[in-house]
Formats: C-alpha cells, structure tokens, sequence
C-alpha cells in the first residue's frame, strides 16, 4: 500500500547539556506535535510566547486519520496563518446523501446560505494538514520544536511542573509553568497525573480503508444503512484530495481484526461496494467506537486538550475539530495568565467550557452510535422505524443519525454577561462570531474574520454605527460597521448580529462571545471585559 511519510530527524538541544539538576526553564511546553499541539503552539507563538513543543516520534503521516475539518477549525487555522493552504489542498464540500439499502432517504446542505469566507467543511488526510502546521513552526522562532523527545516522567512543584524527557542521546529535564498534555487518546502524561477515562467503549467495529481510483461520485458525503453490498451494516464513502476515497464499513462485533485488515480480505469488501476491482489501497485501519473523557481538564500544572481529554467516534468529525476549539479556547488564558494581566484563575474557565462541549460531542456521538450499531433488539426495531418513516415524513428524516456533525460549541460560561437587552437574533454570549462580507471604503471586498484577525490578539468590540459609539477601552481593538468604517453592501453582517444603530458585540480573543449590547456605555464595558478575563 501506498503511503504519505513525513519524517524529521532528532537534533540535541543545549538544554541537554546542562549541568546538574541546572534545568532549563519555560513558560509552557506542548507535548505532542498533533493538529491539536501543533496549532496550539503557533497561536500561543503568535502572541508573544515561547514555546517548546515535544513530540515522541520522527514523522508524520502513517495513515490519513481525521480527514473532515470544519469551518470554524478553517477560521482558527486562518488565524494562525495556513487557513488557505488547507482549503487549496482539500476537497470543498457541504451536501451530504443518506441512503436506505438502495434508495437515498434525503440529502442536506450544511452550508445553505453564501456570504462566509470558509465552507462548511473541507477533507483533507490528517498528514497534509500536519505538514502544512509544522511548515509554520518553522517559520516562527519562538517554537522549539523537537522530534523523539518523550516525556517519561512529571513531578508537580507550586508553581512549576519537571518534565523528564527521554532522547536517544538519553535523558534530560525541563520546567515549565505551565504543561498542555496532547499527547492522544493513549496520552502518557495522563497517566502520569493518575487520571483515567470514564465512558463507554462500543464493540461494533468499523474497518477504514482508503483506496486510490478514478471516480465520477460527487464531492459529497454519502451514507447507507443497510446497503446492498453489505447488508444489514452501515456504509460511508468519503472524497479526499489525490483521488483517495475514504471508506468506512461496519463490521461485526465478533470479526477478528487481524484477519479484517487484510488486503485480500479487504478488497472483496470495496469491490462489491464499487462495482469494480479498479482500486490500490493507500490506508487500511479498523477502530471502535469511544465515547469518554477525563473528569477534570486541568491535574496542577498540567492542562489537556484533543484526544488525551476526550475521545469520541469518528463518524461526525467531532474529534479533530474539537480539539482544535480546545487550542484556540486555552492558547489566549494562558498567554494573559502568563503575562499577568489574568488571575490563574481564568484557566478554569477552559475546562468549564470545554469539559462541557465534551459531552454534548459524546451525547451526540453516543446517540449516532447507538443508531447506527444498535445494541439490542429493541434499538433495531426503533430504528427500523425511523428508517421507514423517513421515507415519507420529514420528522422522520430529522431522526434519522447517520453521525450528526461537528459545530462549535456554544458555552455556558462564567466569562459571560448576560444579555439586558433584547435579541431578536444574532449570536448570543458564549457562541462564535458568526462571519459576513464586508467592504473596506475603498471598496475592496473583504470579511467580518478577516477583519477580526486584522485586530490581532486582544479582545475586540464589533461595533454597528449610526449610533451614539461607546468610549472604548484602549485595549480593545475596533471593528466599526458604517459610518467611517466598514460597508455592510449586502446587509448580511447586520442581519446576521440582529444589528441595529449602535448595537456593539464583545468578542473573546478566540472569536467567541463575551457580552452585547444595544447601546454599550463605558461602565458596562469595563465590566463586560473585566469579567470575560477573569477579573470579577
């Protein structure tokens, strides 16, 4: 089979050779070079802070793993510089086809209505979207990145944690204030931390296989319950760039893993499927579904994110994405924490938000799972059911779950103010900025995040003029709609915010919401931002 590697080589580090118990020391250190640690380390790098990022292995690319990357993770990636790079590389798509045996159910568009920079999703092999993060690394001096370094040993001080860190030239330590563990779903260091998972692990399996061939399907994302060429299981047949389809069939609780992973044994599998023996494979991996998550985020000094926090099933591309708002949410607390301009205290509120977003990804995933591989008779008939209904009603299409898929949390957080006024629509405090072209005066076309990342790392007030404008805090960066700042040509930004003259929005440094208002007065904003950095 044929497949994408990425290897680097081991460098020493000076800090090896220090002498004594003479450790250096940093203000954080990443362990894993994932998507998840590696774009974590670009936004931490990109306010201002050193990192240094280690990662157990020399390569990346065995596999293309997390494939589907959502819009919002393509808005975060913008932010750090290579958003473009992965939508060039990927395959754009937004319509999905479900299908019963031989019959499509319904099809549904994720992204019906125009006027965002980003589609809704794009595909793109887990190892290109690697690839194109550590490309950036390199770019910014204030990563230190360093392959075949693991972690082996973590002893917590009061205001500092020791990593031993194992390399072929042997072991060294290090200090950091602060610890992101990304180390995976097997991660070390939560073991180290004496944590363990709670939730539940499915025994339906599921075999991937990526295959390579020349194909007229359309760039959308199919799915069959009980499909002729694998009766009685589930299908699911993705595009990839490079002609690679990714497919997904489900198999028997009982089926014995070695044999499945075969390629022998695999082909007849994909023939029948296509329709043809047209095909090389590229990838083949078979899984169960997990559904669990640590019960704290945070062990001292030690703060984790992705899948060394949470696992869930791969079917609605909840993991990768998930972990990248894990790295968005953390990157800024820690870089006001660091700087003294927050108290410790505002690192909680990462896992209030997050811990929180877990399990609604495990709710829905859970719920997809036990659609999809039901475990009793009872869940058969049930959905047996829907599946007929869905034919011919449209509330059963909406029961239908053929792996519901990732959006971004909405949080239920401390670092919001509540609304005073009242909404018609618009996204509310703890929701992500929602997107809308703009114009510069000039009349150059652009976007309400691209206007956001022009603002940098602070907190920024989105502000719909024509209206008395708030005495603004000089920390805030400005995005003024009307007047003399940006058109709204299209009226999508205001209706989008439910905006009317001088209705002004808070949005976190991550692009979340802290506060809105019909009409900000100075006082009100001051506590709107105090208590969105954790000052109150």
């Amino acid at each position: 089979m044929a497949q994408t590697k990425t290897q680097f080589g081991y460098r020493r580090h000076p800090d090896q050779d220090r002498a004594g118990g003479n450790a250096a020391e940093y203000p954080v250190v990443v362990v894993g070079a994932g998507p998840v640690g590696l774009s974590l380390a670009i936004d931490l790098a990109q306010r201002g802070q050193s990192v240094v990022l280690l990662d157990d292995a020399d390569r990346i690319g065995e596999g293309s793993r997390a494939i589907c990357f959502s819009k919002r993770s393509l808005e975060f990636w913008d932010r750090l510089g290579i958003g473009q790079r992965m939508v060039d590389k990927g395959v754009v798509w937004s319509v999905g086809k479900i299908f019963h045996g031989a019959s499509q159910l319904y099809q549904f568009n994720l992204l019906p209505e125009q006027g965002h920079k980003r589609p809704a999703f794009i595909n793109l092999q887990q190892f290109y979207a690697e690839a194109y993060l550590v490309d950036r690394v390199g770019e910014l001096a204030a990563i230190d990145l360093r392959w075949r370094n693991k972690v082996v040993g973590l002893e917590q001080r009061n205001d500092h944690a020791v990593l031993k860190v194992e390399t072929p030239d042997g072991p060294y330590k290090l200090h950091a204030r602060f610890v992101v563990a990304c180390d995976g779903a097997r991660s070390s260091l939560r073991k180290m931390v004496g944590a363990e998972f709670t939730g539940q692990v499915f025994e339906d399996q599921f075999l991937i296989a990526d295959v390579k061939m020349t194909a007229e399907f359309p760039t959308e994302r199919w799915f069959w319950f009980d499909p002729p060429f694998h009766a009685g299981r589930s299908a699911l047949l993705h595009k990839q760039p490079d002609d690679i389809w990714r497919i997904d069939l489900q198999l028997s609780r009982f089926a014995d893993p070695a044999s499945e992973k075969q390629p022998e044994n695999v082909r007849p599998r994909i023939a029948r499927m296509l329709g043809h023996d047209k095909f090389d494979f590229e990838w083949i991996s078979l899984y169960k579904f997990q559904c669990r998550r640590m019960d704290k985020f945070i062990h001292g000094r030690v703060i984790f994110a992705g899948d060394a926090a949470h696992q869930v099933s791969p079917f609605g591309a909840r993991g990768a994405n998930s972990g990248l708002e894990d790295a968005e949410n953390i990157a800024w607390k820690l870089d006001r924490v660091l700087r003294g301009r927050s108290p410790e205290a505002l690192l909680q509120s990462y896992h209030a938000e997050r811990s929180a977003a877990a399990d609604e990804n495990i709710r829905e995933s859970t719920r997809s799972t036990d659609f999809m591989a039901p475990a009793s008779h009872q869940e058969a008939r049930l959905r047996k059911a829907v599946l007929s209904l869905a034919k011919e009603t449209e509330f059963g299409k909406r029961m239908v779950n053929g792996g519901r898929l990732s959006v971004p949390s909405v949080y239920d957080s401390p670092l919001s103010t509540a609304d005073h006024d009242i909404w018609r629509g618009g996204p509310r405090p703890g929701a992500s900025m929602l997107d809308a072209p703009i114009a510069e005066r000039s009349g150059d076309s652009t976007f309400l995040t691209e206007a956001f990342i022009k603002q940098g790392t602070r907190f920024t007030l989105l502000e719909f003029g024509n209206g008395a404008a708030a005495d603004t805090p000089e920390s805030l960066g400005v995005i003024r709609i009307g007047d003399d700042g940006f058109v709204d040509s299209s009226g999508l930004a205001g209706a989008r915010y439910d905006a009317e003259p001088g209705t002004a929005y808070l949005l976190r440094p991550d692009g979340y919401v802290a506060a809105r208002f019909r009409h900000p007065t100075r006082p009100v904003l001051d506590a709107a931002l105090a208590r969105a950095s954790g000052l109150n």
